[in-house]
């Protein structure tokens, strides 16, 4: 498949997982609304091409797949509250809380923390319980305390307060642990899940591990570079905030075009990583070149 076809398989099921006609309603609309704006799906898509990559059957992976997006869509419900970002945009949509408000906002992210795991488990039967352990070890690793929540709480710590090493952290140390959890880990999840489903190997595992963590990283710079290059129009959601915040970006720390460098240098160590562990996948590579085209980088940022 490719990855046009990996978006559709992703939303067509999104759209059946997701019920909005049981009471009470209000919670169901709200977590639909958000898990099924418009969205480039690259998490899922990983997981279903990252089963594919090590043998796996593919639909055999998208019920984990539209879970991590759940997953994903209910950390953007929170990230966008009032008490966090405080965004009034998604995806170029009014955010979760502006439409339902703020207390159903909070009650459909924490309900998608529970209903995505049933989504696993209620439609993978088939995998055996050795697996569907593993996924489910793996989704409360990197969904808590130890993965992207630790992430965003370092994030929120950091901020107006990163220049004063408070947390006993240099600033890059403590911008590494921030993109590693807030972003990364959410790029591990589904290309450990998509491998597991299919039966990898230890060491399998570990080299997609590898590779997700530098892909991660590297999406999250792109997100910091574009907070100062790019629109409302292009990116949907409010720009320019991270400077105003103060926020610890790889921007706010090395600069826009040192962040372009670090950000070449990142994605075409990906590039190479996919080359030397032998891993065919026109997917992967193509997202890599997504990120490029995104903020306007070319193969002579390294040089």
């Amino acid at each position: 498949m490719n990855l046009n076809e990996y978006i559709e398989l992703v939303n067509k099921k999104l759209d059946e997982f997701m019920p909005e006609d049981i009471f009470p309603q209000d919670i169901f609309k709200a977590m639909k609304y958000t898990v099924t704006l418009p969205g480039k799906r690259l998490r899922p898509v990983m997981c279903m091409e990252s089963c594919r990559i090590f043998g796996g059957n593919v639909e055999d992976a998208v019920p984990t797949a539209c879970a991590i997006e759940m997953l994903h869509a209910q950390t953007l419900i929170h990230d966008d509250l009032p008490c966090m970002d405080n965004d009034d945009f998604r995806r170029g949509k009014p955010t979760n809380h502006k439409v339902f408000g703020e207390a159903n906002a909070v009650l459909a992210g924490d309900a998608l923390l529970s209903f995505a795991p049933q989504i696993i488990l209620k439609n993978s039967k088939n995998l055996g319980s050795e697996k569907l352990v593993k996924i489910m070890e793996e989704y409360t690793q990197y969904a808590g305390a130890y993965g992207v929540i630790a992430g965003q709480v370092a994030d929120i710590e950091a901020e107006k307060n990163w220049k004063n090493n408070i947390f006993g952290l240099e600033p890059e140390k403590l911008l590494d642990f921030i993109h590693t959890h807030k972003t990364a880990d959410l790029f591990k999840l589904p290309l450990r899940t998509g491998a597991i489903i299919a039966g990898a190997g230890e060491q399998d595992l570990e080299k997609i591990t590898e590779l997700a963590q530098k892909l991660g990283v590297a999406f999250q710079i792109s997100d910091d570079i574009l907070d100062v290059i790019s629109t409302f129009e292009e990116m949907g959601k409010t720009i320019g905030k991270d400077q105003n915040a103060d926020k610890l970006t790889y921007v706010t720390l090395y600069g826009l075009e040192e962040s372009k460098c670090k950000l070449a240098c990142i994605l075409d160590k990906c590039c190479d990583m996919i080359n030397s562990f032998n891993i065919k996948s026109e997917v992967l590579l193509e997202i890599i070149s997504g990120i490029k085209k995104r903020v306007g980088i070319n193969d002579n940022h390294c040089k």
